[in-house]
């Protein structure tokens, strides 16, 4: 049988797939669930420091409606971060008690503020690593582009005073010098990073005039854009890769692989097909090594990305060039 173990952030994991951020991994027993059918690892749901401050806000709003003196709830917004912090806390303590996989803790990040001291308390609950879940939107108008990605290396610099285990990037693509940007994020003493975040994206409904929420899920058609960042980061950067967004099945998650992923992280595939399917994912993975004939994952990872690929420039093309053109499409 190939060997599917393969070592991610330095973390050594039993299978390639980790479980992403998601209601997927918020109990003992869903968590126990993946690790039996196969998964390598799991990323805890985040917690969202945007969630803790509108939660705040929301307090405060009432007990201003109310007549209340504020000042007297001055420590409030600590109390609501306790209390996203135990529920967290006490989850990595019951998983690690529980599974042998490795269980990743997850902050959403909107500012490099007094929340980096979750980490500390994340580390040692027993989490094996922290993904941090960064996009900071650039609408300010007022900001160039690098104050706006100097405020990664902030919320890096602020963790890594933290904690000593390991510490992943989950980051957008929405960058003018993404290759560089990644690189500088690996040389900032990152583990890993993962291409791509997956974002909340407005939506209209013409009938009600309102706005919405854009579909949830993700498509198969989306991992393509990870696909090409992968294949050009691949032997450039001093960081792993997870690739994200839009792994459907399989032949994604093999395609990921041969342009130089270490891992994938799966999350919309298996509300779509429930969490056994993580199984028949690797069980296809295995079948296609023993059909190519490779023994385990490095045996072909990497082998068409672009640092080893005959024609490089494929992987910066960008124009359809001659596709839709033919007769009558001039």
């Amino acid at each position: 049988m190939p060997d599917l173990s393969t070592s991610y952030a330095g973390l050594t994991l039993r299978s390639p797939i980790i479980i992403g951020s998601s209601d997927l991994t918020d109990s003992v027993r869903k968590i126990q669930q993946l690790e039996e059918s196969g998964a390598g690892a799991v990323v805890l749901g985040s917690i969202f420091e945007e969630e803790i401050a509108l939660e705040h806000e929301s307090v405060m709003a009432g007990l201003r409606a109310q007549g209340r003196d504020l000042i007297d709830y001055d420590s409030y917004e600590y109390h609501i971060r306790a209390q996203h912090l135990d529920s967290v806390t006490q989850l990595i303590r019951d998983a690690k008690k529980s599974v042998s996989i490795p269980v990743i803790a997850s902050i959403n990040c909107v500012y490099s503020h007094e929340w980096t001291t979750f980490a500390k308390f994340l580390e040692d609950a027993g989490a094996d690593a922290l993904e941090l879940n960064m996009f900071f939107l650039p609408s300010d108008m007022s900001r160039d582009s690098k104050e706006t990605e100097n405020l990664y290396f902030e919320v890096i610099r602020r963790v890594r005073q933290e904690i000593s285990i390991p510490i992943i990037v989950k980051m957008s693509y929405y960058f003018s010098s993404l290759l560089q940007l990644i690189r500088r994020i690996c040389d900032s003493g990152v583990a890993g990073v993962v291409m791509f975040n997956r974002f909340y994206s407005p939506d209209f409904d013409i009938d009600k005039m309102e706005i919405m929420s854009s579909k949830v899920l993700s498509s198969p058609e989306e991992f393509p854009i990870s696909l090409r960042w992968v294949a050009l980061s691949y032997g450039r950067i001093s960081c792993e890769i997870a690739a994200s967004t839009g792994i459907h099945d399989s032949t994604a998650m093999i395609k990921q692989f041969l342009a130089g992923a270490q891992v994938v992280q799966v999350v919309s595939a298996l509300y779509m097909h429930r969490r056994g399917y993580v199984r028949t994912m690797l069980d296809e993975l295995e079948t296609w090594m023993d059909r190519k004939g490779f023994g385990c994952l490095d045996d072909f990872r990497g082998k068409l990305s672009q640092a080893e690929s005959k024609d490089p420039a494929l992987f910066e093309r960008v124009q359809f060039m001659k596709f839709f053109q033919g007769p009558g499409r001039g």
